[in-house]
């Protein structure tokens, strides 16, 4: 009996343990069966290797005192010197307040705007009304923030803008939106809303295809009244595709946005308007400031990074789906 029970170990151990060759054979085979797939994917890992982080090695002239007839190798070594003079400067809190500002604007109201349009557009019952409205609220993603731009400045222009002559009319005031520094945060947020929000209702509204609707039927059984499905059975079923939005959101808290910044920025609202990204290019490309101009970059992605990473803890620490 005991000698039975002793082979059934060895056996047992016998099997838990692979051969290498086997190991091998199983990495080979599992790469011919999955050969199509992998070549697929081959694209988007070379886009990424070469576009992405190829590029980084670029970072290092963020240490560097860089001057392009010498090279990266060729360049000074100076250390944190230029994050050093940065913090220092006065610039810094005031891109930063800048930045924060517009990205504490953009988590507040653009974010949960595109999650209470899609919660909108999921009650609409009529087919027709619904298509046309998503088609309606897509169509301005589509647009380029030149075009956005433009149009902005012909609504609002002083002389012939309709809606500053309507808004100034029914105030009694003469406010100039484009060029007053008070009204640039709020034009920004109106562009933003009108352009992005229904681009970004898609992702919510993939979510809400797959509520159960068995749990509607049974809340209706109960007496729960519109309102009460949504808050109760809509809202929790979409939350982890929220969370994890949120946490993507969170790594865009300081980029918010080059083209869209640059171009609504003018001499009168300059100190309001600029943000890291603005600063980076008219210190990097219009001044030659590259290693500077770098280092400002840098610090900005790391800030990201460690956002991203924070958000993801904070949801897993409340038991919430993260993205890693």
């Amino acid at each position: 009996m005991i000698n039975t029970r002793a082979a059934e170990a060895v056996g047992a151990t016998e099997a838990l343990t692979v051969p290498k060759k086997k190991r091998a054979g199983g990495a080979r085979a599992h790469f011919s069966r999955f050969k199509w797939l992998y070549l697929l994917l081959l694209p988007g890992v070379l886009y990424f290797a070469i576009f992405r982080y190829g590029p980084m090695f670029g970072a290092v002239i963020a240490f560097k005192d860089y001057v392009p007839f010498l090279g990266i190798g060729g360049s000074q070594w100076v250390g944190f010197e230029h994050f050093t003079n940065f913090f220092a400067s006065p610039d810094f809190v005031r891109l930063l307040a800048n930045t924060l500002i517009l990205a504490f604007l953009n988590l507040v109201i653009a974010f949960p705007l595109t999650i209470v349009i899609a919660l909108l557009l999921n009650e609409l019952r009529i087919s027709i009304v619904k298509r046309t409205v998503q088609t309606l609220i897509y169509i301005p993603h589509f647009l380029s923030w030149t075009v956005v731009a433009s149009l902005t400045y012909l609504i609002f222009a002083l002389d012939t803008g309709p809606l500053f002559h309507l808004i100034n009319g029914i105030f009694g005031t003469n406010i100039d939106f484009l060029t007053d520094p008070d009204w640039f945060r709020p034009v920004i947020m109106l562009q933003t809303i009108w352009k992005g929000t229904g681009w970004g209702t898609i992702i919510f509204l993939a979510a809400l295809a797959g509520v159960d609707q068995e749990q509607y039927e049974a809340a209706i059984i109960d007496g729960a009244g519109r309102w009460a499905r949504v808050w109760h059975i809509t809202l929790p079923s979409i939350m982890p595709t929220i969370i994890v939005m949120l946490i993507l959101k969170m790594g865009d808290v300081l980029d918010t946005g080059f083209e869209q910044i640059f171009l609504m920025t003018n001499s009168l609202n300059r100190d309001t308007a600029d943000v890291f990204d603005t600063f980076v290019y008219f210190l990097g490309i219009t001044q030659g400031s590259y290693s500077y101009s770098t280092a400002v970059g840098l610090f900005k992605a790391v800030v990201g990074v460690i956002l991203i990473f924070g958000a993801n803890w904070l949801s897993r620490r409340f038991n919430q789906t993260g993205i890693f």
